[in-house]
């Protein structure tokens, strides 16, 4: 009732986002096919709201109904191309249908955007290991291609040797020492170059200055300080807050707004994993 005595209307707007108050409430409870109709109320109501889509996209996500958490995620970017929900939901489905390159492509936005808003979000953590996932898929799958290829061409290789080496023993009485070195030499040398081909695909030890000092993991986000010494942006932060305000190492004064992004190092990280996909491989 409104002061008037009459009834009080509620706008579409209103409706939709109690629609969507019951919706995270049931979301909440794990109960995703009824936040799903609240969502889908909710989008009935005001289809032009990008978060009703990517709420609905995620109970879809929950439930493994991937084409149809893929079909909102579109629908929340056409209406808004900076969801990051919506990016990283769908990365998230394309790598369900083996897309890894497109999948990827998403969750590099995603990471890009939630770093923008804020780059110690317990997202930004959940995000990169989704992506460090991806691209360890997206290697080990184009590896294992690689790797057929090239064992199928050695073997290939091999045998011509052979036959010509069976050929030019039979033009003659018997096979020279000489014609039997140089066989193997061929041989041997065939093998190395095929080793060669390999070593990008062949785990080492990642490079240290490639790594944070304090998780010796491999750089996602490095800062620099003024005394000089990179870390992981998250791990310094959370030493800043929890530990003191000071430099692990040098023990110098430090603030966070003295962080500089190291990006020679960044670059160099990109570099690096961009030929050695199987250091994306999380313990």
């Amino acid at each position: 009732m409104n002061n008037n005595g009459g009834t009080t209307t509620i706008s579409a707007s209103e409706q939709a986002e109690l629609c969507k108050k019951d919706g995270n409430f049931k979301f909440s409870k794990e109960r995703f096919a009824a936040a799903i109709e609240a969502y889908t109320q909710a989008i009935t109501l005001c289809p032009d709201v990008p978060v009703y889509w990517t709420n609905r996209a995620l109970c879809h996500r929950k439930r493994e109904e991937w084409e149809r958490a893929e079909e909102d995620c579109r629908k929340a970017l056409e209406l808004d191309s900076n969801s990051t929900k919506a990016h990283y939901i769908l990365g998230l489905a394309l790598l369900q249908r083996e897309e890894y390159a497109k999948g990827v492509q998403q969750l590099e936005k995603t990471l890009d955007l939630g770093r923008g808003a804020d780059p110690t979000g317990y997202m930004v953590e959940e995000i990169w290991q989704e992506l460090a996932k991806a691209k360890y898929l997206e290697w080990e799958h184009a590896s294992s291609q690689r790797s057929w290829r090239q064992q199928n061409l050695k073997e290939k290789c091999e045998n011509a040797l052979e036959e010509q080496y069976l050929l030019d023993a039979s033009q003659g009485d018997v096979i020279t020492e000489e014609a039997q070195n140089k066989h193997s030499e061929n041989l041997h040398l065939l093998d190395q170059v095929f080793k060669k081909a390999a070593e990008d695909d062949t785990p080492f030890e990642v490079p240290d200055y490639l790594c944070c000092q304090i998780t010796l993991d491999i750089f996602r986000d490095p800062v620099i300080t003024p005394s000089g010494v990179t870390y992981e942006r998250k791990v310094l932060l959370d030493h800043l807050q929890k530990v003191g305000k000071f430099d692990p190492i040098t023990r110098e004064s430090l603030d966070q707004r003295q962080l500089i992004p190291n990006l020679a190092i960044k670059e160099a990280v990109r570099v690096f994993l961009k030929k050695h996909g199987w250091a994306y491989k999380l313990d």
